[in-house]
């Protein structure tokens, strides 16, 4: 199946949500939830965001956020990556935490805003966690309805879509309570909420950018980018030059690996695209980053080094 378009815009309003490898749990103790949320805060200075909701749940987590600037891969690269460094070493392990890729959908601020803060903050109480919105901790509800939190939502921002004091928002999320169904039925195309004129406007804007031929040479151009700087950054760190990683020698065998595994994770090339890069096979991609993710659990040093080479192109 086709992955959905992603649609990055400025001042868009974007619900996402990333869960577990395996849908794994993610968050096992309070001080997981507070640095994800500490994330959040650092990513907010660096990417400049509007955060208008959340909710963080032991396997996956919803976020509701605005963009300023045409930046959203960015600030989900430098969220999954930062923790997922995180946890790795907090928690003793390995590899991959997220399953796969992040999903986002443009949402309809006008249409959609209030539902879909409705359905973030009913998560835990739909998971039988909590009998009552105000009763899980990891959410943005108790900022809405109350002064407290951990005051990383941006209130004013939230004011200009919520048409309801905090009493009125208890009243109506509660109400939700007995719903059924999801406000994500109605998505259109797998990546946008809205009515019929939202839908149009937004596909108006793809067909724009297709008609003169922005959104792939955009896509390449990012992609030569980050390929360029993922090469150099591997190769410094283990004191190579950048054309030595893309040539079969042995001395560079485990650089070549880390660069794959790299260009597999950060970037949104194909097994075929990177193996032209490295003059391999489909198959033989997999295989170097299936080989590399080996190394890191066998040594915790390649794990290490793997770190600070992230460190250097995302976080």
């Amino acid at each position: 199946m086709a992955r959905p378009y992603r649609l990055q815009a400025e001042n868009c309003l974007y619900h996402i949500t990333s869960r577990g490898n395996n849908r794994a749990q993610i968050f096992f103790v309070d001080s997981d939830y507070k640095k994800y949320l500490e994330y959040i805060g650092k990513a907010k200075e660096k990417y400049n965001f509007y955060l208008c909701a959340y909710v963080l749940m032991a396997n996956h987590y919803h976020l509701l956020l605005e963009t300023v600037s045409p930046n959203l891969s960015k600030i989900m690269q430098y969220l999954n990556t930062a923790y997922t460094i995180y946890h790795n070493r907090k928690h003793d392990t390995c590899g991959h935490l997220f399953q796969g890729r992040y999903k986002s959908i443009v949402v309809d601020k006008d249409s959609y805003f209030q539902e879909l803060t409705r359905y973030i903050h009913l998560n835990p109480v739909r998971a039988k966690m909590v009998t009552a919105p105000e009763h899980y901790r990891w959410s943005s509800y108790n900022e809405f309805i109350h002064k407290h939190g951990f005051g990383i939502i941006d209130k004013e921002q939230v004011r200009k879509y919520l048409d309801m004091d905090s009493k009125a928002y208890r009243k109506f999320v509660l109400a939700g309570m007995e719903q059924k169904g999801s406000p994500f039925e109605e998505t259109y195309a797998g990546f946008i909420l809205g009515d019929t004129g939202f839908v149009e406007e937004k596909l108006n804007g793809l067909r724009s950018l297709a008609a003169g031929k922005e959104i792939s040479n955009k896509r390449l151009l990012r992609n030569s980018i980050e390929t360029d700087k993922i090469l150099k950054t591997v190769a410094r760190m283990y004191g190579n030059k950048p054309e030595d990683l893309c040539r079969a020698k042995k001395r560079t065998w485990e650089a070549r690996k880390v660069a794959i595994y790299c260009l597999k994770r950060f970037t949104g090339l194909t097994n075929a695209q990177i193996g032209k890069e490295f003059g391999i096979g489909d198959s033989a991609v997999s295989k170097a980053a299936g080989d590399f993710e080996r190394l890191m659990r066998e040594k915790p040093e390649a794990e290490k080094r793997l770190g600070k080479i992230i460190s250097n192109f995302k976080v």
